[in-house]
């Protein structure tokens, strides 16, 4: 039987970026679902960044508007918007946005937990 989200789960973070879940651990009661996907929505403004991580998970992230940069050990990728970009689980990757900042859907698999995220603590 489908099953209706009726919203998403705001979820707070640093730095003034926005991220909405609209499946996951944050917003979803099926803990088989929970573990599988996420389906977040995000809004990150200029300058936004996070630190280095090497995840234990695959992520697809769908630009709406403005551009995502992705940092990896082979250089940077510039993801604009209309453009989509696949990281595999086990590379190391940092995630920012252009001047404009961004809006994009992330979907991780399996599900983002912050444990999987193995972000680089920052000296």
């Amino acid at each position: 039987m489908p099953e209706l989200i009726f919203s998403p789960t705001r979820i707070p973070v640093p730095g003034g970026k926005l991220i909405e879940e609209h499946v996951g651990e944050a917003n979803t009661p099926d803990a088989n679902l929970q573990a599988s996907v996420s389906v977040a929505h995000m809004k990150a403004p200029a300058g936004w960044s996070e630190p280095y991580q090497t995840p234990d998970f695959d992520e697809i992230t769908v630009v709406l508007s403005g551009q995502v940069l992705v940092d990896h050990d082979g250089g940077r990728l510039e993801v604009n918007a209309g453009q989509t970009v696949v990281t595999r689980g086990g590379e190391r990757i940092r995630y920012s946005c252009g001047p404009d900042g961004a809006e994009y859907v992330a979907v991780c698999l399996p599900a983002f937990r912050e444990d999987r995220a193995h972000r680089e603590v920052i000296a």
